[in-house]
């Protein structure tokens, strides 16, 4: 339950103990950034990177009715989801509109939704006033710690860490690996499993890591211990605007769809019914989309700064940054569907000044290979 003060991860001491810059990050007690964004936003795109994600929601979902439950909640055909596997879905109103955007990890017995720290109060209680049949909803943010290694190096990373060699997993699946017992009884790892999901929010090859809360810090430990650096939520950010993944509560909400945001992919508007699945059905050619912009300054355009088209306004900027990996400043906006076109002239007005921007097909930036 949410109090007035922040709550913390099992990982907290950790961050002050490197250093970090803390934040109010949807009333977590966040690291920021640890040695700068940019130096972290490089080291995951050209090594690997360390993030403390514990702040989001782990919420197990179990009963001989649940399958029954999440198909009528999700937007995925959650019976074709074999054991193992991870799709990113949608929790909608009757209008089609965002609720949250969730991973879901199916299970053999019980089946696992990771969302978003902001939401979780809010979607467990919109789960349990949709609850039909026998179905148990447990949330385990605070038993289990989530960390991700990301980045080009990441296997190598948690190979030489923990022992333990998740390269058998594709992208999008998930697997449960022992530490090697090599590394002894004193690490605090040694025995029992951890859980790994080839997933994350970077755009670069990676893996997400459910660990007990008491055994956070060990694993942390190890992980910085081969060099790979922590990385805070400013680079995540940076990271995910150049990759073309939505952040909820800037990209979509409660006021935009699936489809206007370009993720039809996490849609299936023809599986058994859903909420939200008649408004979208009625809605398969929006005329809105969300467009990805090139600026020609390095001037970092922000979140609700204004989108010109001709001199006249259009939208507004959900998204905007500096691209490190580009070195060139990006945006994401809603616009009219004929507008976006790659190569379409805009302006965003940057603090007072109108900046030249043409439209990209998204993403930003794709990494050259990707294992699946």
């Amino acid at each position: 339950m949410t109090t007035g003060k922040p709550q913390r991860t099992p990982l907290y001491d950790a961050h002050v103990r490197a250093k970090a810059r803390i934040v109010d990050f949807h009333g977590w007690e966040m690291p920021i950034q640890y040695s700068g964004i940019v130096e972290e936003h490089t080291a995951v795109r050209t090594r690997a990177g360390l993030f403390d994600l514990s702040h989001m929601g782990r919420v197990h979902v179990r009963g001989k009715d649940r399958r029954a439950f999440l198909q009528k909640i999700l937007t995925v055909d959650v019976d074709k989801v074999a054991p193992g596997r991870c799709r990113y879905t949608f929790f909608l109103t009757e209008k089609g509109t965002v609720i949250d955007d969730l991973i879901f990890t199916a299970g053999a017995d019980e089946d696992l939704l990771v969302v978003n720290a902001s939401n979780r109060e809010k979607d467990l209680a919109w789960m349990r006033d949709h609850l039909q049949g026998q179905v148990e909803i447990i949330d385990r943010t605070f038993e289990v710690a989530l960390l991700a290694v990301q980045g080009p190096q990441s296997l190598e990373t948690i190979r030489k860490a923990l022992g333990a060699d998740p390269g058998s997993l594709k992208y999008y699946t998930y697997g449960t690996f022992g530490p090697s017992p090599r590394l002894g009884e004193g690490s605090g790892l040694a025995s029992g499993e951890f859980g790994y999901s080839r997933t994350g929010y970077t755009g670069e090859d990676g893996f997400e890591i459910y660990v007990p809360a008491s055994r956070a810090t060990a694993v942390w430990d190890r992980l910085l211990g081969t060099g790979v650096p922590p990385v805070g939520l400013g680079a995540r950010d940076t990271l995910r605007t150049e990759a073309g993944m939505p952040l909820y509560g800037n990209d979509i909400d409660d006021t935009t769809t699936p489809l206007e945001a370009g993720l039809g992919f996490a849609v299936e508007l023809d599986k058994p019914p859903f909420l939200g699945q008649e408004a979208l059905r009625a809605q398969r050619d929006p005329p809105r989309r969300l467009a990805g912009f090139v600026l020609e300054t390095k001037r970092s355009p922000r979140h609700g700064y204004d989108v010109y088209h001709a001199s006249q306004k259009v939208g507004t900027v959900t998204s905007g940054t500096y691209s490190p990996t580009l070195e060139k400043s990006i945006a994401l906006a809603y616009v009219p569907r004929e507008l976006r076109k790659p190569g379409e002239p805009f302006e965003i007005d940057v603090r007072g000044r109108r900046e030249p921007a043409t439209v990209v097909k998204l993403p930003f930036y794709r990494r050259a290979t990707q294992n699946s």
